[in-house]
Parts: structure tokens; sequence; C-alpha cells
């Protein structure tokens, strides 16, 4: 087996790897919701902040902050907050707490509820959050965050964001929550201010806990679907193996065994029933070598043809020079080298004639063509062969000039081969007719005679090279003997040309060649 073909790299891996990147492309999406995540953060940080303006704002102006005022203000806003809002005076005592006002929660927005088993520690999870955890590994390190408990101990509250608040500013933390879940916890203190100077800080805080668990739950979501159609993808690509490498595999095996060890045609290309673009491929396939095996079996049936009209010459050029050596009588030996001559002029005929076919089917019709005036070429062949005392041949039909795309020499042998056959079939005295014509998109050229016409079982059979159909067996102009090639070259010409050539006989006797080539 060829090393290509132990590659793994056929139509059904492709198939496998691009359904598996469709799967994958859309669940790279998946790594938005990390920016979609840092984009909430940013949210819920403004909307603290906001909160924390809006309680800051409403307490400015009062002068030192009293826990009697604080409280209920605080009162005021506990029902229409979801975060924990403390205020501290001006050392960081706390005033108000939002989670001590009314009913305790069970825990507060610091200490994240512990999170399901099934959730965050599954192994669908750590499968589905694995991608999310490369991309974080990749970015540069984040600044170190501190631990929520620094607030769990009780006394002053003097976070780095609650002093910068005392002191006039704005300020911000971000601390790791203690609890079952590591979450963060955001942290944003603004100034109590009365005038210029900071009497307090509203220090406002909340757990970003729900927002990763919502997250974690799309993630998980997600991950299924994308397994899922990760196995539909690996389903479906099996199914187009099946059904589209396996038949170009079978289809290249029998490509590989079409040909003995001779190199000869073996086997054949079995067409299967399927209607789609394989079974075309497969009928097309087997069209072509059927095609392939008849036009090798013409080449060796002509090749056997060429090899047995060549023995009867031989045969007789062999005789006649044994006997040119032992005749003595100039008479005898003249004549005998007549017989030779004359049997080499004919293998040189033939010879010609051979070698043309071989150039015609070995060309095809990628022989350079030109755009020819039709009945120009007509009459220059009509004069040619009267000079060279043929018989009389009328030219008549279509006047205007009718033009069509071949080569000169090749449909100008064609016609001539069809005027010689023509006349040598014709009775004495008798012209040949040549008409010329334009119907539809075809030029047609119709060479008629008053010959004895073509028997109905050979209307074919005259065009097969070396078959020839003469009664009375007359030789050709100049003494050569008809090859039985002229016709079947006649035909090959015309149809390199684009166009088709037939025989018919005449109603009022005598045989028709007509041929049609489509106009330039």
């Amino acid at each position: 087996m060829s090393r290509w073909r132990r590659r793994p790299t056929g139509i059904g891996a492709r198939l496998l790897v691009f359904n598996a990147l469709l799967v994958f492309m859309p669940a790279a999406g998946v790594l938005f919701l990390d920016t979609y995540e840092r984009q909430l953060l940013a949210d819920q940080e403004r909307s603290m902040v906001e909160q924390g303006r809006v309680l800051a704002a409403a307490l400015s102006g009062r002068g030192a902050l009293r826990k009697e005022d604080v409280r209920h203000t605080l009162e005021q806003l506990r029902q229409r907050s979801g975060t924990r809002i403390r205020v501290v005076d001006g050392q960081g005592e706390v005033l108000a707490d939002t989670s001590l006002l009314g009913p305790r929660r069970a825990a507060d927005d610091e200490a994240a509820p512990e999170a399901p088993t099934s959730v965050f520690e599954s192994w669908l999870y750590r499968m589905g959050s694995l991608p999310i955890r490369v991309v974080r590994k990749l970015r540069p390190p984040r600044p170190p965050h501190g631990s929520a408990d620094v607030y769990a101990r009780g006394g002053p509250l003097l976070g780095s964001e609650v002093q910068a608040a005392l002191a006039g500013r704005y300020g911000a933390a971000t601390r790791i929550s203690s609890g079952g879940q590591r979450s963060v916890t955001l942290y944003s203190a603004i100034p109590v201010l009365d005038g210029e100077a900071s009497v307090g800080a509203v220090l406002v805080s909340q757990s970003t806990y729900r927002i990763l668990r919502a997250l974690y739950l799309v993630r998980i979501d997600v991950f299924r679907v994308l397994l899922a159609s990760l196995a539909a993808a690996v389903v479906l690509s099996l199914l187009l193996s099946r059904t589209i490498a396996r038949p170009l595999v079978r289809l290249r095996n029998q490509a590989e065994a079409l040909l003995d060890g001779r190199g000869r045609l073996h086997g054949r290309f079995h067409t299967p029933a399927r209607r789609d673009e394989i079974g075309d491929l497969a009928r097309s396939l087997e069209a072509l070598r059927a095609r392939l095996e008849a036009h090798i079996r013409g080449v060796e049936a002509f090749a056997s043809d060429v090899s047995h009209e060549f023995k009867n010459p031989l045969a007789s050029i062999r005789s006649a020079s044994e006997l040119l050596a032992e005749v003595e009588d100039p008479g005898e030996r003249k004549r005998f080298a007549a017989v030779v001559e004359r049997e080499v002029a004919r293998m040189e005929h033939m010879l010609s004639a051979v070698s043309e076919i071989g150039h015609l089917d070995a060309q095809g019709d990628s022989e350079d063509r030109e755009r020819l005036e039709l009945r120009g070429l007509v009459e220059g062949l009509v004069e040619a062969q009267q000079l060279r005392g043929g018989g009389p041949v009328q030219v008549r039909g279509e006047s205007a000039p009718v033009f069509v795309s071949a080569s000169s020499v090749r449909l100008g042998r064609a016609l001539e081969n069809l005027l010689d056959n023509a006349t040598s079939f014709s009775p004495e005295g008798c012209a040949v007719l040549v008409e010329l014509a334009r119907e539809g998109e075809d030029a047609v050229v119709r060479v008629l005679d008053r010959g004895p016409g073509i028997p109905d079982e050979h209307r074919e059979k005259i065009f097969a090279r070396f078959f020839s159909f003469r009664p009375h067996s007359e030789p050709r102009a100049g003494g050569l003997p008809h090859t039985g090639l002229g016709l079947s070259i006649a035909r090959a010409v015309v149809e390199n040309a684009g166009g088709r050539l037939v025989a018919t006989n005449r109603a009022d006797g005598g045989a028709c060649f007509e041929v049609r080539i489509p106009l330039a």
C-alpha cells in the first residue's frame, strides 16, 4: 500500500475537521462571557457608586453625623437596595449597617453561600471552563486582591477605600469573598462632607457571586450544546464519509484495477443506482472506459487491416523481384519491373493515406482552424481536378459568400476525396453536381453523381477504413488502385471541424454525399 493511502487525510477526516470547526467556532463565543462578566462588574460598581453618592448627598451638610439620623435614612433605603451599605464616622466607627436593620440575613453579601457541587465541581463544568482558565492564564496578571475578612473582625472600618473617603476622595477596593464559593466583593466608599471637611463615609459593598453563578450556569448550558453539536458533527461526518468517501475509494480501486499487467483494459466501473454526483461520476467513468476500449479496439483493428493490406503488394513485389532475377527476356524483365514499380507506388499511396488517418486521430479537433469561404474553396478544387483530366463537374447553389471555421488543407482534402469518388462512379460524359447551400446555422455541400448508388447494407460501411465497394473495380486516375481510405478520411476531417458527413441515394439514380459544417 502506498504511503499516501496510509495517511489519515482523506475526505472523511477532512469532513470531520470541517464539521468540528463549525462547532467550535460558535463555541468560541463562550470566551465573550469573560468580557461580559467584566462589563457586568463595571455596571455593578457604577450602580453601587450611584447609591452611595445619593446617600452621601443626603447626609452631607448636617455637621457631625449622628447615629439616629443615619439609621433613620438607611431604614428608608433598606428595601430599595440589593447592596450592603454602611456609614462610618470620621474615625471609621460604624454608625449604621443595612445588614443589621430589620431581620438578619442568613449570610451577608461578603460571605457568599456555599456553591452546589453539581455546578462548580462537576466534570462538565471543569471541561467547559477549561478555555476560560487557559485564556485567563495567558493574560497579564491582575493586581492582587485583599480578603473580605479584613472587615469580619469587628472594630473600626479603616480599609484603604474608607481612608480615601475620609480624606475627601472616592475610594474603591476589590476583595476575595470568604465562604464556600470563591467570589469577589466590590467596595466603594464615598465621602460625607460638611463644607470642605469629611465627617464620615458611605461604604457600599456587594458580592459578585450571583453574577458569577449565573455565568457559570450559562457556560455549562453552552458546553452541553457544544457536546451535543460535536456528537452530531461526528455522526454527520461518519455518514458523509460512508456516502461520499467510500464510494470514491471504490471508484479509485476500480480505476487502479482497470489495466492488467500488460497495460490492456481489464474490468469495468460498476455504476451504482444512486442519482447524485457520485453516481454521475461513476457512469461518466464507465462511458469513458467504454469509449477508450472501443478506440483501442479500433486502433488494433486498423493496425491489423494495415498489415493485411500491405501483404498483397509486398507479396507481388517479392514474386516479381524473384522472377526478375531469373528471366533473361528483356520484355519479361520490363514487365516484372513495371509490376514492382506499380506495387511500390501503391504502397506509397497507402502509406500516405495511413499517415493522414493517424494524424487525424492524434490531432482530433485541436488542429488549427481558419475562416474559410466555402464557394471559393470548392471552385478551386473543381478547377484543379479539371486540369488533372477529371470528369466534368458543375457547381451551383448559394452565390453569396459562405464562411466556415476549418483547416483549409484538411477540408480541401476531404472535398477532393468526395469529388474523386463521385467522378469514379459517374458514367462517361455525365457531370458530377456540387451544390452549395446555407441551411439554418449550417453550411451545406452536396456532391451528387449518376452512378449505381449505394446498397442499403453498405450505407455506413463505405466510411469504414479499407472498405471499398466497387462492382466493376476500375482503377483511380493515374492508374493507382483505390485504398478504401478516402471516404474515411473525409468523414474524420468533417467531424473534426464540428460537422457531419452522410451518404444517401438520389431518387432519380446515383449517390449523394452531404457535408454539414456550422457557419463561422
